[in-house]
């Protein structure tokens, strides 16, 4: 079906129903692809599979943001903050904002989605009646066809907002257990750090 096709059937609405849904796909695969990658790669350098010891990250220097958090814990924060976890939050919302932002931008499109669908509803109805009101004679099955252009764009709204609603909140749990673990991760790196900093 192209642009044209869809226009005609479900009208403007309909169009940035389906323009927004793309926008949510997109931002539901990257940040599962980006926060995976990253996880994976912060486990592979900063936990030694042979002795399940994990590294004080003295010396990191990357683009991993849960190592960079743990790495700024260590060398940072820890000797400026007494509230340890406050400081992992601030680093973890700060190192994660990219994620954060299309976090919102996905529990705003749950919320516009059906508002749009709704609103497409109403403006087909509304082109329906100004028509039924032109003829003499009504169609029932024309006047069927124009219900059913008129109702589908709030089904299209409610199919772009029931799957963006359960993936911003499988992506929020996600990015909750991943805070826990990291904050778990520094103390344990801030305990290996000062260990090497008192044998030294």
């Amino acid at each position: 079906m192209n642009l044209e096709k869809l226009y005609n059937l479900s009208g403007p609405c309909g169009l940035v129903i389906v323009l927004i849904g793309i926008v949510a796909i997109y931002i539901s695969i990257r940040n599962y692809l980006y926060t995976s990658f990253a996880w994976k790669s912060f486990k592979k350098t900063f936990v030694n599979t042979s002795t399940n010891e994990e590294k004080c990250l003295k010396d990191y220097h990357g683009g991993n943001p849960f190592l960079n958090i743990i790495y700024a814990m260590v060398t940072t924060h820890q000797q400026h903050s007494d509230d340890l976890r406050a400081e992992v939050v601030y680093l973890f919302n700060k190192n994660f904002r990219s994620v954060t932002n299309g976090l919102i931008v996905l529990k705003l499109i749950t919320v516009i989605s059906p508002l749009l669908g709704l609103l497409g509803t109403v403006l087909g109805m509304l082109t329906i009646f100004e028509e039924i009101s032109k003829l003499s004679n009504q169609d029932p099955q024309l006047l069927a066809l124009g219900i059913w252009q008129a109702l589908i764009t709030t089904v299209m709204g409610l199919c772009v907002a029931i799957p963006t609603l359960v993936m911003f909140y499988l992506l929020s749990m996600r990015m909750k257990i991943f805070l826990m673990e990291t904050i778990e991760h520094t103390y344990q790196a801030i305990s290996s750090f000062n260990k090497v900093e008192r044998a030294n």
